[in-house]
């Protein structure tokens, strides 16, 4: 996992919206949102859902995967941050047996 990735809006804002020179507003007249939506996405403050990314992936011809595996990595490092994982017990998962 890789060590604080960054929230999906700021890729966006660095690797799409300010490369090709777009505006919030038209971005999000583009995407058929609010540009408060796309504005709270872009700083963090929103999170990208399936429905956005299938949004997303067809805007910028990425794939909807991409946007998703961006939103998951965010939320699982945030998540790990606060889990306190040395207080769950580890199970093991019993060996598979021989065929026969």
């Amino acid at each position: 996992m890789m060590h604080n990735p960054p929230h999906p809006g700021e890729i966006l804002q660095q690797d799409y919206l300010e490369p090709l020179e777009l505006s919030t507003a038209k971005v999000a007249s583009g995407l058929g949102i609010s540009r408060r939506s796309l504005a709270e996405i872009l700083k963090g403050r929103r999170n990208v859902t399936p429905a956005m990314a299938l949004r997303l992936g067809q805007a910028f011809d990425t794939t909807p995967e991409f946007w998703m595996n961006l939103q998951s990595q965010y939320e699982l490092w945030q998540a790990q941050q606060e889990a306190h994982l040395e207080k769950v017990t580890v199970f093991h998962t019993p060996s598979p047996h021989p065929a026969h």
